[in-house]
């Protein structure tokens, strides 16, 4: 797809503003979802006079990461991109990498410990403060330096999640990072070990296994941080770059690392946010208007409350976004849409494979086959179910900057 639209490409001056509401998708809780519940006039209002439908993030029946759901919803199809999470964090962390890097994502949890090993208790340590995730970087930073002449970078994020740089003497051969994750996804099990799914990653592997041994040596005996659990391992990839592909000017707005390192990844201006509100993430967007074609607008929470299993809570992000829509309209965006990268369910905890409500706005709609912005309104809208992938072809065309295909 992104081939067809190089060719067709045309300059404007219209404005699009793509709002990502992470883990939107719900499940029904005493007959309604997340949406269904929030009372949400704007984004009704708006969805009976645009064009709805529900997205694919990366293949029917697929559970999709943050990572792959992104980049389908930029049009990079994540079956073709694989992205480890740890290239993403890192970045997005404002970190370096070269060929001879390994970036990983990790996160502090607790752990009980038994006679036959630890037993994670919670996987992210009830997500500690970032403070205190800055006194723990700094205390494993300062007893590490190196592991058998592999340079260690670590880098603290927010709440319980980090990143890590290992750094090797030589560049890493293809396969080097095919590396199993630590994380068992579930509470009650034991972390488990970084395998290397195949012979160049076997280095990779031990020089990763010593390091979590020296570090739990160092974090043992703390109230909550008391173990790292590792996933994502990943070498720096190679990507068209969204202005190449599109013709746009993009500007990211979000606040949390792994999304910023997706937009710079990109090669997206990644737009500094004062606070983690979505109202300062709104009053950046009206700041720099005038300077992108292409805004990227990020809300993370609806995801963070949806993997806590706090319906409300998500309700409530919900409802707060919808109170912004109309600063948002007041900039006139020629197209505006608002959907997620994959749904995350209250009910399940989880991401999940379920499609993800999609609503574009622009004055080429046609309107009239949603009342609602809901899962099941969506569904009536004149979109349909669609692949990701195909999210930009939309709005390239409502934003007029597609020239036709053929004679």
């Amino acid at each position: 797809m992104q081939k067809v639209i190089r060719g067709l490409i045309r300059s404007g001056e219209t404005k699009v503003v793509l709002c990502v509401l992470d883990g939107l998708g719900g499940l029904p809780l005493n007959g309604k979802t997340e949406l269904e519940t929030a009372h949400t006039p704007n984004l009704d209002g708006l969805a009976r006079g645009g064009a709805c439908g529900l997205h694919i993030p990366v293949a029917y029946g697929i559970t999709p990461g943050s990572g792959p759901s992104h980049l389908g919803l930029f049009g990079y199809d994540p079956l073709q991109y694989e992205i480890g999470r740890g290239v993403l964090e890192v970045l997005g962390l404002g970190g370096e990498l070269s060929p001879t890097d390994l970036a990983v994502r990790g996160n502090f949890a607790t752990v009980r410990y038994e006679q036959d090993g630890p037993v994670v208790i919670d996987r992210r340590a009830g997500r500690i403060p970032t403070e205190e995730n800055r006194r723990l970087t700094d205390k494993i930073r300062s007893e590490i330096k190196s592991i058998d002449g592999v340079r260690v970078s670590i880098i603290s994020g927010m709440e319980h999640r980090f990143a890590l740089v290992f750094s090797f003497p030589e560049p890493l051969p293809e396969g080097a990072d095919d590396i199993s994750d630590t994380d068992p996804q579930k509470e009650g099990n034991h972390p488990l070990r970084p395998l290397p799914r195949r012979k160049e990653a076997e280095k990779v592997a031990y020089v990763v296994e010593r390091f979590i041994e020296k570090v739990v040596e160092i974090i043992r005996d703390e109230n909550k941080a008391n173990y790292i659990l590792l996933r994502g391992f990943s070498k720096y990839p190679n990507l068209p770059s969204f202005g190449e592909v599109y013709g746009l000017k993009a500007a990211a707005i979000a606040v949390y690392p792994m999304y910023r390192g997706v937009a710079r990844l990109l090669g997206m201006e990644v737009l500094e946010v004062s606070g983690t509100s979505i109202e300062s993430e709104v009053e950046v967007l009206k700041r720099h208007f005038k300077d992108f074609d292409f805004f990227y607008f990020h809300v993370k929470k609806t995801d963070s409350y949806g993997e806590d299993g706090n319906f409300d809570a998500k309700v409530k992000v919900i409802e707060e976004f919808d109170s912004f829509i109309p600063e948002i309209l007041s900039l006139k965006p020629d197209v505006l849409v608002i959907t997620g990268d994959h749904s995350t369910p209250a009910l399940m905890k989880s991401h999940s494979w379920h499609p993800v409500p999609f609503l574009l706005v622009s004055q080429y709609t046609r309107g009239g086959g949603s009342g609602a912005f809901s899962e099941k309104e969506c569904l009536k809208g004149e979109l349909g179910i669609f692949r990701a992938t195909e999210a930009m072809a939309l709005i390239l065309s409502h934003a007029r900057r597609l020239n036709k295909f053929g004679a």
